[in-house]
């Protein structure tokens, strides 16, 4: 499980690009990507709540949209940093149901090195795909 990020997609925007053996593995590779553009350390994110997340969608990238921006919403609706610790993906008769636990800390600037303000996971250029490997996906972050 693994990221990197892109700078030759989007002028403006934050672009990465986010693999892992498995679909469970890139979509926390993508959360990790995605706090981490936040937060410049994310083993400054203590362990001080405890997060359950439940998100549906009929199609696997809007699933990895959505789970993006539930991210997203924690931090400007609670001020909550989330680190995901384990997602689960099953498949539905709708589509697709994601499981994921994350723990969170409220921001904190002295202890939070603080990145880029993400408004939101965008669907320019969202991709997810499986290879050889196992999955990539391409994301785009609204900053």
């Amino acid at each position: 499980m693994a990221y990197r990020y892109l700078d030759e997609i989007a002028a403006g925007d934050m672009a990465f690009e986010a693999s892992g053996k498995t679909l469970e593995e890139v979509f926390m590779a993508a959360a990790d990507a995605t706090v981490n553009a936040m937060v410049e350390d994310l083993s400054a994110i203590n362990r001080v709540e405890e997060v359950k997340l439940r998100i549906a969608n009929t199609e696997l990238d809007l699933l990895l949209f959505n789970f993006l921006n539930e991210i997203v919403f924690f931090k400007d609706a609670r001020r909550l940093l989330l680190r995901v610790t384990g997602v689960a993906i099953s498949r539905t008769p709708e589509g697709y149901g994601l499981r994921a636990s994350a723990y969170g800390d409220v921001i904190d600037p002295a202890r939070h090195p603080l990145g880029v303000d993400v408004k939101a996971a965008t669907l320019h250029r969202l991709a997810l795909q499986e290879t050889a490997d196992g999955w990539k996906a391409t994301v785009v972050l609204d900053i």
